[in-house]
């Protein structure tokens, strides 16, 4: 894919894309045939491979259906029960609801793109692990409010950036381990299913069948408590804000008047040859900037939801997920080309250091206040954190499959 309006859209590839909706969706509707075949509710002969009733030009088709129904199952379905064998055509769907098969291909989306921010974020760790380490004892200067503040390192700084990525990384693999199926039937009852399977029993059997089948957490309906989307969106934001933070330091660190730090290979002006923006630290913090509105959408639909399926709001939550994972699968891929390619000018961080004014007033104030020396420098625990940062990246780069 590519988009105009959204520069690296294509570092996103198919992620969440119409095709890729419309494959999990085909995914779910086989794997729940299946599962009734399996279950011994409908005939040998209704199973089929359902892909091969597809054409070109269906997702176009059932794309301008969507319209007229609200979403993009109905017009699937009947589509599938033109072309199929009729013992395919009668039990096809039978049991499910549209919002189950949208919620439930959501999730394998989802997924889709957990797994890869996880390979995103294994190379971002290792590149600032490896930044961190190496300038652990070179002189920076530390600023608070724009302003000089004390000596630091360039170390501290880079754990600090770290520290953000292990924040947003850590419970990626965890929250991937927990999408839930959906499979509640028309009203969240699982009323059809129920009357299928001819016990209550069987119809949690095929909802847990389904779950497996796709390698989702089995789960009871939740059509109307939509903090499993909340969630996701939740985590890409926390995502977007530690590259972010990342990118406006580099940023602001590039500065020509700073100079301490440099992308790889800046962008270029059309009208400036001289210069190298850091067009990567740009584009990260576009996503940053948009992702908590897109997270604030998928709240508001939440907490507006009403009935056993909601008028509006449900329906809002699609395209945002849609846009809030693209653009963070985007983010991540700018953050490891930055991370990968980051430029450190220790000696222009260290002579940066040496021309601030004023950094030895609290030293003074501290050490009238102890009456002990003052220590050759005045970076406090410093070093310890440093060490623990790393310590910690390293414990998550073992536990990366």
């Amino acid at each position: 894919m590519t988009d105009l309006f959204w520069p690296g859209d294509h570092l996103a590839g198919t992620l969440m894309s119409d095709e890729a909706f419309l494959g999990a969706l085909i995914e779910v509707e086989q794997a729940w045939l299946d599962g009734l075949v399996a279950a011994g509710i409908a005939p040998s002969r209704a199973a089929t491979d359902l892909t091969g009733f597809l054409a070109d030009g269906d997702l176009e088709t059932i794309a301008r259906g969507a319209d007229a129904d609200g979403n993009p199952v109905t017009w699937l379905v009947a589509l599938l029960r033109q072309r199929t064998p009729e013992a395919t055509a009668r039990w096809l769907h039978r049991g499910l609801t549209s919002q189950d098969a949208v919620d439930t291909a959501l999730m394998l989306g989802v997924r889709d793109v957990l797994v890869r921010l996880g390979a995103e974020f294994d190379t971002q760790v290792r590149a600032l692990t490896d930044l961190t380490d190496k300038h652990r004892n070179a002189p920076a200067l530390a600023r608070t409010l724009t302003q000089a503040a004390l000596p630091s390192t360039l170390g501290v700084k880079f754990a600090r950036w770290l520290t953000g990525l292990l924040d947003a990384a850590e419970p990626l693999a965890g929250l991937r381990a927990q999408l839930p199926v959906q499979v509640g039937g028309a009203v969240g009852t699982l009323a059809a299913s129920t009357e299928l399977a001819g016990t209550v029993d069987g119809a949690i059997a095929l909802s847990d069948a389904l779950a497996a089948a796709l390698s989702l957490a089995p789960a009871p309906p939740w059509h109307t408590t939509r903090s499993t989307v909340t969630r996701i969106g939740d985590a890409l934001v926390t995502c977007c804000d530690a590259w972010g933070h990342l990118a406006a330091d580099v940023a602001t660190g590039s500065r020509t008047e700073i100079g301490e730090l440099a992308e790889g290979s800046g962008g270029g002006s059309s009208t400036m040859p001289h210069k190298a923006n850091p067009v990567r630290s740009v584009l990260i913090r576009r996503a940053a900037l948009t992702a908590g509105p897109l997270a604030s959408t998928l709240h508001t639909a939440s907490a507006t939801s009403v009935d056993e399926r909601s008028d509006g709001a449900w329906h809002a939550e699609w395209a945002t997920v849609r846009t809030l994972a693209r653009q963070s699968v985007v983010a991540a891929a700018h953050c490891s080309q930055l991370v990968s390619g980051l430029r450190v000018d220790t000696a222009r961080a260290a002579a940066n250091l040496a021309a601030a004014q004023g950094l030895g007033a609290e030293q003074r104030a501290m050490t009238e206040l102890t009456g002990r020396a003052a220590r050759p420098d005045y970076l406090g625990a410093a070093d310890r954190l440093v060490d623990a940062t790393l310590e910690r990246a390293r414990r998550f780069a073992k536990e990366i499959p």
